[in-house]
Formats: C-alpha cells, structure tokens, sequence
C-alpha cells in the first residue's frame, strides 16, 4: 500500500525567529520589521498552500505509515516554521529534528534510520512547503517585490 497519509492542519507560524535560522533564505542585510509577512504567510498556508505543498510531498516522500505518525504525534509537523524574505523574494523554513531523548513510546519503536528517515521528510516538506509559497501563492509582480506595472 502506498504512503497516503491525511493532510494535518497547516503548521502554527510562531514568533518570528531570526531570518539567518532559516533554510533556503538568504539572510537581509537588515532587518525591516517583516514580521506582519507571517500573517500573510498564515494565510497562504490556510487558503491551499499547505495541502498543495503536502500532497506533492506525500506523492514523493519515502516514509512509512508509522513514521509519518510518529512526526505527527511528536508535533514535528506543527513545528514547522517559514520566514518570508520580501526584499529578496524567497521563503525560508526551519523544520524541527527529532531529539535524542524522545517519550514513550517511540522511543524504543524508532531506530536511529526511522530518526533519520523523519528528519530528512521534515526538511523535504518545508521545501517543497517554500517553493509552492513561492512559486503559486506570492505574487512577484506586486509593489512588495519592486515592480510597478502602470
């Protein structure tokens, strides 16, 4: 049976973490108090970002059921965090590891590849998560981006 998981709801954006923290963002020189962007962000998650970028992860992703439950149960997934760069046009994401010492019962039930194997389908989903925000859901040709169009 293929992986063919349920779409969980869209990761909470917490307080905005350094933008250098990110993956696939480059860093601004400084910073201009883009923070309102996670709102936004938010937004796209809630209005189809989220479930476009999930399935065409889950379409790819190499996990087994009982990984991918374990991700979820962990709060892995939830976890997951982006940054939008406007001045640079990108979206970062930061996505969370499993730690060393992990709660009953998982603990005994997930070797050290089960650990790897999560931690590597976390950073797939915030990549794949950043570039659907990019390259669907941003719109590039706004004033935020530098361009006027008259």
């Amino acid at each position: 049976m293929a992986f063919d998981p349920e779409v969980p709801d869209p990761p909470r954006l917490d307080a905005a973490e350094d933008p250098g923290d990110y993956d696939a963002v480059e860093e601004p020189e400084t910073r201009t108090g883009e923070e309102g962007r996670r709102e936004a962000l938010a937004e796209f998650l809630e209005d189809g970002a989220w479930e476009d970028a999930f399935r065409e992860w889950a379409d790819n992703a190499y996990l087994s059921d009982e990984q991918f439950e374990a991700a979820r149960e962990l709060g892995l997934i939830a976890a997951l965090d982006f940054y939008w760069n406007e001045s640079a046009g990108d979206v970062g994401y930061l996505a969370p590891t499993l730690a060393a010492d992990l709660p009953e019962p998982w603990d005994e039930r997930l070797d050290r590849n089960d650990r790897q194997d999560i931690d590597e389908a976390l950073d797939e989903l915030g990549r794949t998560t950043s570039e659907v925000l990019e390259n669907r859901y941003i719109d590039r040709g706004s004033e935020a981006f530098g361009y006027t169009w008259e």
